[in-house]
C-alpha cells in the first residue's frame, strides 16, 4: 500500500511531496525573502534575529542551517561571530541555493544541495543545526528530527523557526482570512504564483501545535526541550539539545 502525507489540504504519495514543494520553491525562489517581508509585515527579521540571539553563536562555531537557501540565517550568524564560524548551507532546492548565492556571493559559507530527512555528512559533526521556515515542507519531520540530532555532536543545539497554529480566538480568524484570502492574492500579484502562497497557508495549518512539536522533538531524543512564541504564536522558536 502506498504511504500518503499532506502537501497543503490534499493528501499525495509520499514520494510526490518532494516534487511538488520543488515546484513550489522554484516558482518563488527569486523573491522568497521579499515576499516573507511583505506578508509578515517584516516581523520575520525580528524572529530570526530572536532565533539568532537564543542561538548566542561564538567564533569558531560550526553550524548546519537546512532550508535555508537564501542565506540569510547564515549571513546573520556570520555577522554577529564576525565571520569566524564554518557554516554550511543546506537546501534541497537549487533554485534557492542559486539565489543565494545571488545576493550574497562574499558570504563565507558552504552551500549544499541535500535533503534534510537525509543529510550527507558523518555523525556528530555540528555544534548547532539551525532551520528557519523549512520543516513543515519536509516529507516526514520525524526523519528530518532524527537527522538533525544523528549529525550534531553531544552538546549540540537544535534551533527551529516556524510558523504555528494559531489559537487565540479572534486572533484566529483575522489570521485565516489573511492567510488564505490576502496572502494567496498579494503573492499572485508580485510572483504570478497564487497557488504556491495557498499552498504555504495550507502548509501552516498541517503543522503540529507547539507541544505536539515539542513531544515529537522529544520523541526524536532531543533532550531541554523548550520553545519561545513570537507575535502570539503566530510563529515559534523551538530548541533543544543533543545529549
Amino acid at each position: 500500500m502506498t504511504s500518503t502525507t499532506h502537501f497543503g489540504f490534499r493528501t499525495v504519495p509520499e514520494g510526490d511531496k518532494k516534487r511538488l514543494v520543488g515546484e513550489v520553491f522554484d516558482a518563488v525562489a527569486s523573491r522568497y525573502d521579499l515576499m516573507n517581508d511583505i506578508l509578515s509585515g517584516g516581523l520575520q527579521r525580528l524572529w530570526k534575529a530572536a532565533m539568532v540571539d537564543w542561538l548566542r553563536p561564538r567564533a569558531g562555531l560550526r553550524l548546519i542551517d537546512v532550508a535555508g537557501g537564501t542565506g540569510d540565517i547564515a549571513r546573520r550568524v556570520q555577522e554577529r561571530v564576525q565571520g569566524q564560524a564554518d557554516i554550511t548551507v543546506c537546501d534541497i532546492n537549487v533554485s534557492m541555493l542559486s539565489e543565494g548565492r545571488r545576493r550574497a556571493p562574499g558570504l563565507d559559507v558552504r552551500w549544499l544541495a541535500g535533503d534534510a530527512a537525509n543529510l550527507p555528512f558523518h555523525d556528530g559533526v555540528f555544534d548547532a543545526y539551525t532551520i528557519a521556515f523549512g520543516i513543515r515542507n519536509v516529507t516526514r519531520i520525524e526523519a528530518a528530527l532524527s537527522e538533525a540530532r544523528r549529525v550534531l555532536k553531544p552538546g549540540g543545539r537544535f534551533l527551529c523557526l516556524e510558523f504555528s497554529p494559531v489559537d487565540t480566538p479572534l486572533l484566529d480568524s483575522l489570521y485565516d482570512l489573511y492567510s488564505f484570502r490576502v496572502m494567496p492574492l498579494i503573492g499572485g500579484l508580485i510572483t504570478g504564483n497564487r497557488e504556491a502562497y495557498q499552498y504555504l497557508a495550507e502548509s501552516i495549518r498541517q503543522f503540529p501545535d507547539q507541544n505536539k512539536f515539542a513531544g515529537m522533538l522529544r520523541d526524536a531524543g532531543f533532550s531541554q526541550v523548550n520553545f519561545r512564541n513570537q507575535a502570539a504564536g503566530i510563529a515559534a522558536i523551538h530548541s533543544a539539545w543533543r545529549i
